[in-house]
């Protein structure tokens, strides 16, 4: 395993930690890593996620990699001053791992050509710098189809931490799925605005629960708080990035999970080579980062048969989820019919489909 250090949010910024890795004699000049990430890195989540994603280069490099991974770091001038230390330090290529690192991790690219930049989601594109975003809305489309055969009061919620475009996808995708197996179906959306906060997360779940949803679609927290909440109150429910069934074992939908070490592999080998060329990174099922697991056997067998071919119809690049007609939350048109959405204006939506019930933040 990748050793890291750990930074509290309600403590002052201190020293940055140093370089974590083996640092064997052999390795004369070892390629500095650092990593940093919004939350705790726990054995869930999206934090767990990006660090194990760096397994691989790990496995490939031995001693030629140093890595340095931070967590539970504030976005903000915090955010700017560490990721600015580890690279000071010697890091070469650095991770953010959060949407609101993006200005101080532009900063340092547009400082150092020789720093290669990986910045979870996103918009900024430079020759070192690259955006990187999982399709999630591919597998929060299939989870919607099961949401909608499960459930028996048509009401459908999501616990949502900030309304990014990353986020606004995965809420359309699955209202778009579930209405695809039943049109009535309404979802409701709690807007946590934090990555991190399992007492806040677990009472999102309980308002939505409270209101009659019996599905409920953790999206993007990094504690499994939504996920048992609704184990104890007898409510399905699924979640991004990493499997939580051992938090839900009667009542885990399923996981749409990201395993970024084929992106990150690529990049760190591409830095090595001296040809990273920074592009905004897209990336889902065909590009194998965006998987679903985990599915639940209470899925009527019918719906999963649908499920199964729907996905392999967006593995092979034959069905968009964004193909119109769709309808905007405010009743204009969203998508023309015949119309699928490009990965450009995907990655910036700004609005809601008809059925999602709780308007977007302003």
């Amino acid at each position: 395993m990748i050793a890291r250090r750990t930074f509290l949010q309600t403590t002052a910024f201190a020293a940055i930690a140093t370089a974590i890795g083996s640092r064997g004699a052999s390795a004369a000049d070892p390629l500095g890593i650092a990593l940093i990430l919004p939350s705790p890195l726990g054995d869930v989540g999206w934090s767990h996620t990006l660090a194990a994603g760096l397994e691989p280069i790990k496995a490939a490099y031995g001693d030629a990699v140093t890595f340095t991974i931070l967590e539970n770091i504030a976005e903000g001038p915090d955010a700017d001053r560490i990721m600015n230390k580890a690279v000071a330090d010697g890091s070469k290529v650095l991770i953010a791992g959060s949407f609101g690192y993006q200005n101080g991790a532009m900063q340092i690219a547009k400082r150092d050509p020789s720093v290669t930049v990986l910045h979870a989601s996103g918009f900024m594109v430079a020759p070192n710098f690259s955006p990187f975003a999982a399709k999630y809305f591919q597998g929060t489309y299939l989870m919607g189809m099961a949401a909608a055969a499960l459930s028996k009061t048509g009401k459908l919620g999501s616990v949502s931490a900030f309304a990014i475009p990353e986020l606004i996808t995965s809420i359309n995708a699955f209202t778009l799925g579930a209405q695809a197996v039943n049109p009535d179906i309404e979802v409701s959306v709690v807007w946590v605005n934090t990555w991190f906060d399992p007492a806040k997360e677990q009472e999102a779940a309980k308002a939505l629960i409270a209101q009659g949803c019996d599905v409920i679609f953790s999206n993007a927290q990094d504690t499994p708080s939504v996920i048992a909440a609704c184990e104890e109150a007898g409510v399905y429910a699924f979640n991004l990035n990493s499997s939580m069934k051992k938090y839900a074992p009667t009542k885990y939908l399923g996981c749409v999970a990201t395993d970024w070490s084929p992106f990150f592999k690529a990049s760190v080998d591409a830095h090595v080579a001296g040809s990273f060329v920074g592009a905004n990174a897209f990336l889902g099922v065909t590009d194998k980062v965006v998987a679903v697991v985990d599915w639940s056997a209470d899925i009527p067998a019918d719906i999963m048969t649908k499920i199964t071919e729907t996905e392999a119809k967006i593995a092979d690049g034959s069905l968009n989820p964004f193909t119109g007609p769709i309808t905007k939350a405010d009743d204009s048109e969203g998508v023309a019919a015949g119309v699928s959405l490009a990965d450009a204006d995907i990655i910036a939506m700004d609005w809601h489909v008809k059925g999602v019930a709780t308007p977007l933040p302003q």
